[in-house]
């Protein structure tokens, strides 16, 4: 069947909504504006990929940190990783376009092995979770055979695999207090380590915190000389930050947590401005969905997830590529959902 001819008015009836969504969006270090004409440009994008994913039974989940026209314009889900994985394991599409990171997709085909799962880049990849592969955490299990193995959910699906249980920023702390052992290996992070282990000491519960040396090229990058000089210039300031920055970045801060949680934090506080340590596209979000917020600049890009774009997105709904396509060995994948599953059995319920 022929797709529909886009008419003027229906171009220009998509290119109002989306300007109606993105017109505060101005956090790119470009300083970027939306206006009329630049919806118009996307508008034939977001029009076809929409009609492609009802043709194909199509889900679209979109981290925080990709592109705002992502975002809104064609995402069904939007939020961080433990979010989408949870709308991946509910999902009953026969397609998931996962616009993030690879490892993400990964999780979505762990968790929904009869869909076909999808990367508009295969390009996205992650400093974090490419920092260590399955062969080398075997290693790290043989020096350590009494720890309790708990991987990041930033990790590659091999690694997932070789773990006990996988956590996010958000449920780490719980999950580890709660485990038997008081050794843990913790992987990929150091400096995300290195706060679990200062927050569990801070709570008063005694672990040994073992980690592998990966951090995140986005939040590693963070200092504390530049919250100073931020809270110098905009008195009432509040820093907001991930735990994959520096501990010392995260000491400095007004709150620490998940990008989720951040997002929350942000929504919930009143403050006359807000130095965002993260991945800039959180910031776009907030400049949607909170526009009253008062932004400093500060954020950083990730290169990996700006590779996503409408273009890679309606590619690969249409016909998509060998190398866009997630597969997974079977037996690789079981097991990788087992330290996912023991995850959604240990988190903290709500």
């Amino acid at each position: 069947m022929a797709a529909p001819t886009l008419t003027e008015p229906l171009i220009e009836a998509e290119a109002e909504r989306l300007l109606r969504v993105l017109m505060n969006v101005d956090c790119e270090p470009q300083g970027r504006k939306w206006n009329l004409d630049t919806c118009r440009e996307i508008a034939p994008l977001t029009l076809e990929i929409n009609r492609l994913k009802k043709e194909k039974n199509a889900v679209i989940l979109t981290h925080s940190y990709v592109e705002p026209e992502i975002i809104y314009g064609v995402g069904d889900f939007k939020g961080d990783s433990y979010y989408l994985s949870l709308k991946a394991k509910e999902s009953k599409a026969d397609m998931i376009v996962f616009a993030g990171v690879v490892f993400m997709a990964e999780t979505a085909k762990i968790l929904s092995p009869d869909a076909t799962v999808v990367v508009p880049d295969r390009g996205s990849g992650c400093s974090l979770a490419d920092s260590i592969t399955g062969d080398q955490l075997r290693k790290l299990k043989a020096a350590y055979p009494d720890a309790a193995v708990v991987c990041y959910i930033n990790s590659t699906a091999e690694v997932k695999a070789e773990c006990d249980v996988c956590v996010t920023s958000g449920n780490v702390y719980h999950i580890i207090a709660n485990l038997p052992q008081r050794r843990i290996l913790f992987v990929p992070d150091r400096l995300m380590g290195h706060n679990i282990r200062d927050e569990l000491k801070r709570r008063g519960i005694d672990k040994e915190l073992i980690t592998s040396d990966g951090t995140c090229m986005v939040h590693e990058e963070f200092t504390v000389a530049q919250i100073a000089e931020a809270r110098a210039q905009f008195p009432g300031l509040k820093v907001v930050s991930h735990p994959e920055c520096p501990p010392d970045v995260a000491a400095a801060s007004d709150f620490v947590g998940s990008t989720g949680a951040m997002l929350q934090y942000v929504k919930s506080t009143v403050a006359p401005y807000f130095l965002m340590l993260t991945e800039c596209g959180l910031v776009g979000r907030l400049e949607v969905e909170d526009p009253e917020k008062t932004f400093i600049g500060g954020c950083r890009l990730c290169p990996y997830m700006k590779l996503n774009s409408l273009e890679k997105v309606r590619d690969a709904l249409r016909a998509p590529r060998p190398d866009q396509i997630v597969t997974l060995d079977e037996d690789l994948r079981r097991r990788a959902a087992h330290s996912i599953e023991r995850m959604f059995e240990l988190a903290p319920k709500s």
